[in-house]
Formats: C-alpha cells, sequence, structure tokens
C-alpha cells in the first residue's frame, strides 16, 4: 500500500472513531441545517478535524478541500486532500448504519489516492491510480453484468428537482427489467460497493466533489468506467456521475441520455 494511503488510513480510521464513540451520546448532539434538509452535526466537524490534524502533520504543505470547512490553501493548490468526514450524515441522525469517512488525494487535477472507511463494519476500501482497488487488503472488481435484466441498480433520487421527471422515467423504464434498485443514502458508499461488484450500475445528479473523489477512483481501478450525464470525464466539474462495468455501461448511458 502507498505510503500516502497508509496516512489516508490512519485519518479515516480516527474520523471513524470520533463518530462511533459519539453513538452513545446520540440525544444530546448538536444538528444544525446548512440548506433545506441539509443536515451538519458536531460529529462531522469533530471528524473532520481528526482528519485535517492527521493528514496536515504528514503533508503541511498541500491543501485541503473539505465539505464542512470549505477549501484550505495551506501551500500547493494542485496538491489537495478533498475530504468527506462522514458522507450519509442524514442516516447518521437517523441511526440507520449506512454512512462512512471519504478521503482523496488530487495532484493536478486527477485522482491519485482514495480511501472510503465504513466505521461500523471497519469494512476499508482502498486505491491508488494503476494499482487497483481493495477492500480490507483484498483486491476487488466490477461485476460482468451485461444487461440490465437481472441488474442491481442503484440510483440516488436527485436534490435538483429539475432532474426529478427524468429519474422517476428512468426508474418506470427499468422497474419491469431489473432486480432491484438500492440507495444507501452515501454516494461514496454506493461508489466502494458498485466497486466491490455488490450492485452493477449507480448514477446520480447535484454532487459535491468530496462526495465522489474517492469512490470514482475505486470504480476504475477495479475495472468499472465513471463518465458524466453526457458520457464525458468531467463528472467532477459537472457534478453528475454515471458509473458501471464496461458490458453495461453502454445500457446505462442509452437510458440516461435518450
Amino acid at each position: 500500500m502507498h505510503s500516502m494511503v497508509n496516512i489516508a488510513v490512519r485519518a479515516a480510521r480516527k474520523a471513524g472513531e470520533v463518530i462511533t464513540r459519539s453513538l452513545d451520546k446520540m440525544g444530546s448532539i448538536n444538528i444544525t441545517e446548512k440548506g433545506p434538509n441539509d443536515f451538519v452535526t458536531e460529529v462531522d466537524k469533530a471528524a473532520e478535524e481528526a482528519i485535517l490534524y492527521t493528514l496536515g502533520k504528514a503533508f503541511p504543505e498541500h491543501s485541503y478541500l473539505t465539505e464542512e470547512t470549505g477549501e484550505i490553501i495551506n501551500g500547493d493548490p494542485n496538491s489537495i486532500w478533498i475530504i468527506d468526514p462522514l458522507d450519509g450524515t442524514t442516516n447518521f441522525i437517523h441511526g440507520l448504519p449506512q454512512y462512512c469517512v471519504s478521503i482523496a488525494f488530487q495532484q493536478n487535477g486527477v485522482i491519485e489516492h482514495g480511501v472510503i472507511y465504513h466505521p461500523l463494519t471497519q469494512d476499508l476500501f482502498t486505491a491508488s491510480r494503476g494499482q487497483g482497488a481493495q477492500l480490507n487488503g483484498k483486491r476487488i472488481r466490477v461485476s460482468k453484468q451485461n444487461r440490465f435484466e437481472g441488474a442491481m441498480i442503484s440510483c440516488n433520487i436527485p436534490r435538483d428537482p429539475n432532474y426529478m421527471k427524468q429519474y422517476c422515467e428512468w426508474m418506470t423504464e427499468l422497474h419491469d427489467k431489473v432486480a432491484g434498485f438500492r440507495k444507501t443514502g452515501s454516494t461514496a458508499l454506493d461508489l466502494a460497493y458498485l466497486a466491490a461488484g455488490y450492485t452493477d450500475a449507480f448514477w446520480t445528479t447535484s454532487l459535491q466533489p468530496w462526495d465522489m473523489a474517492a469512490g470514482s477512483l475505486l470504480v476504475r481501478e477495479a475495472g468499472g468506467i465513471v463518465t458524466d450525464l453526457e458520457g464525458g470525464v468531467n463528472f467532477m466539474e459537472q457534478r453528475t456521475i454515471i458509473a458501471s462495468n464496461p458490458k453495461l455501461i453502454k445500457s446505462v448511458l442509452q437510458l440516461v441520455r435518450k
């Protein structure tokens, strides 16, 4: 494992400890609303502080882009850690055990390393560009599903109301074909599960870079394909994403673009 990934794993585990320790005091956790149904807790902030402290000690010359603090330019603006300290905050608030820590390192606009850590199951997903993707140290690959019939689809309900009509049309067309739809409430986990072959395709809109940075690398390193809704590579800029295995991606793109 790359030395930078080792440090990112250490940071993710420390954030995970913050999250799991907080479970005993859920009734007293301070929750605020950043926007309509967009929540942040003191746990998000404490987990982020743990990550920034750990990474900052090792890489004081790097910059950081985090969900709660925003962009921190400490040094090199081309060496950026992209951090979501608690992806799935709404799940966490409601006691639903589907949330994770997501950390990615981007060099000159390219995601080089990614870590996604589920603090309750202690599942650890890691990837480095050109080195493959792992779950708990074992190599993972995307599925070989080649058609919608029998496929497991993960497709988040979009926050942007402009996409709701399209979303309903997609779900209606697929309803009688696929084996099922799944939505974890955490985009990072959705992408990690796709990389592990648990699901066959994923797409959604209205994202932020920290939602998809680490997960997109996991999918690609597990043999999958990641695009924006138009089939291009600008998903980070457009904040929309399609991810699938090579055998199913054409069908997904045809459905979404239609």
